[in-house]
């Protein structure tokens, strides 16, 4: 299995899994490829399969990582996919040893990652992740949970921020969606499709964009890539909600 670690100097020539030859996400695309660029300096890695396919996990240090935890001297998985043919061939098991020894090499005292206590769109397996090491640690009223590969007995375990603990956003009338340019679909459904999606019906829309580290880890979602709200109430973290003919059904089943 030959996988790739992106860096400052190949990202440029390397596709990163998503989004590859979507045409209309091309700007979205490259405004993750910069948040990337900006991010190896803190230690982020995105490690993938040397094919043409999402197979891939991005991983760094707990305390930059763009999501309301605190996790002191833990290795935090940001987005871990392992999609179509790929899968069933170990090529997850090897992505997440890669993290493991990597973390102990660095003399981390684990591996934490956010998930949906039941799976949630656009987040890692939970099932999958319990099954290979990793228990939960904290969870929100939302249904995220924080789950931890602990190496320690003795280590300090991880938890959300205050921020998320309600389980609700601060706004509390019509829709409001949290995104950020950790994803490359992210930038244009939110302001392109979301926005058609709700102008055509009438709807209140807010868009609040996560541009800092400090504005990601006080967010009231620990998904920060694309979270969807209704009066203060969290729907989905599913960025095809943003699209005309899946708007309806997917909000339908929330309120």
């Amino acid at each position: 299995m030959n996988y790739i670690k992106l860096n400052k100097n190949n990202i440029d020539s390397e596709h990163i899994c998503c989004a590859i030859s979507d045409k209309k996400c091309a700007d979205s695309y490259r405004l993750k490829k910069q948040w990337l660029k900006n991010e190896f300096a803190n230690g982020y890695v995105f490690l993938r399969l040397d094919e043409r396919a999402k197979v891939f996990i991005e991983y760094g240090p707990a305390e930059t990582a763009w999501v309301p935890v605190t996790a002191p001297n833990y290795m935090m998985i940001g987005c871990f996919w392992v999609s179509g043919k790929y899968k069933r061939k170990g090529h997850g098991k090897a992505l997440l040893q890669q993290v493991v020894d990597e973390a102990k090499a660095q003399g981390k005292d684990g591996i934490v990652t956010v998930v949906g206590t039941k799976k949630f769109h656009f987040m890692s397996d939970t099932k999958w992740l319990l099954k290979h090491g990793f228990e939960i640690c904290d969870n929100t009223p939302a249904g995220f949970s924080l789950i931890s590969m602990d190496f320690h007995n003795n280590c300090s375990r991880p938890g959300f921020n205050i921020s998320v603990k309600s389980g609700e956003c601060p706004e509390k009338k019509g829709y409001v969606v949290y995104y950020s340019n950790r994803c490359p679909y992210s930038e244009y459904h939110v302001k392109e499709s979301l926005h058609d999606t709700v102008n055509k019906r009438n709807l209140k829309l807010k868009t609040i964009k996560l541009e800092s580290l400090q504005q990601a880890q006080s967010a009231p979602t620990p998904a920060t890539i694309f979270s969807l709200y209704y009066n203060g109430k969290f729907i989905t973290t599913d960025i095809s909600v943003c699209m005309d003919q899946r708007f309806d059904k997917i909000v339908g089943k929330k309120i």
